[in-house]
């Protein structure tokens, strides 16, 4: 579902329950909520399920789990524990099925994370993902809020996932054409998390269905800070700008351009392959993180020079548009 879409239906909800145990709830943009059980420990729970993007079996699985634990990982969280969820066309055959529980199940093992259950329904079109439970200390909590004017903004995954899953789709690609993409999409996203964490990061997101632009206009307060992207900086998968430029472009990436109409502002020389990116959905993306740039050292330090991550903008005080997009 778009943000705009999702925005809509969230109107017509009560607001949500105020108890001081409920750390974070559906008063926030975070993907996750954060339940204190006490003055040590929180709960953090999400879910996330989706339809395959992919045609093997097993990796759509790896993908899906690395996708619902990220959650936990954007809010400096450990997961725990995490329960299947499936929807799935018997017809297809049980050792498909198995194939991507397999996934599932060995990236969560690599998250030391236990599974521990699940729910299955006969559908007409597959789909997995898990509910998954981590835990953090009330004290180190990240959330969506709280980046400051003059902190940088950093990518911890290349762009581009949507658009190489519709060209795939569309057979102007193979699985072998977007191996790099394959891979980034089933890598956890635990060292960012804890590089994050040890750099003193003031918020964090993932970069999923809405977007670079969308999760970033999440990270900003309704007045008083926005964000300089640069999209020369920016880290993008191969063969991106190539399927981009032949129109391959998810449906999801127009919503959320077009709910970004007026709080977005792109400088001359922006071109509409590079919009396209910045809006992009994204499955299992890598994380937004601001952070104090005195830190960016120990944050380099912690993820390597020659990993993917990037510094891609920075916040800054005011601003008439809260994200403004040089070339």
């Amino acid at each position: 579902m778009g943000p705009e879409d999702l925005e809509k239906v969230l109107r017509l909800l009560p607001p949500g329950e105020v108890r001081e145990e409920i750390l974070v709830g559906l008063d926030t943009p975070d993907d996750a909520a954060v339940f204190l059980l006490d003055g040590e420990t929180a709960l953090v729970h999400t879910v996330d399920f989706f339809t395959p993007i992919v045609d093997d079996p097993y990796l759509f699985g790896q993908i899906a789990a690395a996708n619902a634990l990220s959650d936990i990982y954007a809010m400096g969280g450990v997961p725990l524990s995490a329960m299947n969820i499936v929807c799935f066309p018997c017809s297809l055959g049980m050792d498909v099925l198995a194939a991507v529980l397999r996934g599932g199940l060995d990236k969560v093992r690599e998250a030391g994370a236990a599974l521990v259950g699940g729910h299955t329904v006969e559908d007409e079109e597959p789909k997995y993902g898990l509910a998954v439970t981590g835990k953090v200390h009330p004290r180190r909590i990240l959330t969506s809020r709280g980046a400051a004017p003059g902190d940088v903004l950093v990518l911890t995954k290349p762009l581009g996932t949507g658009i190489l899953a519709t060209a795939l789709k569309g057979d102007f690609l193979c699985e072998e054409d977007m191996e790099d993409a394959l891979r980034g999409m089933a890598e956890l996203n635990a060292r960012a998390s804890a590089a994050a964490l040890a750099a003193g990061a003031r918020a964090c997101t993932d970069v999923t269905g809405f977007g670079l632009l969308g999760h970033l206009l999440n990270m900003l307060p309704e007045e008083g800070l926005s964000c300089e992207v640069s999209v020369s900086s920016l880290p993008v998968y191969a063969r991106v700008r190539e399927m981009a430029d032949m129109g391959m472009v998810p449906a999801g990436s127009h919503r959320n351009r077009d709910f970004l109409q007026g709080k977005v502002e792109f400088a001359a020389g922006v071109d509409v392959v590079d919009r396209d990116i910045l809006c992009d959905p994204q499955t299992s993306g890598g994380m937004l993180i601001a952070l104090p740039p005195e830190n960016l050292p120990e944050f380099a330090a912690r993820m390597g020079e020659e990993g993917s991550w990037r510094r891609v903008g920075e916040f800054v005080s005011g601003g008439a548009c809260p994200v403004r997009v040089s070339p």
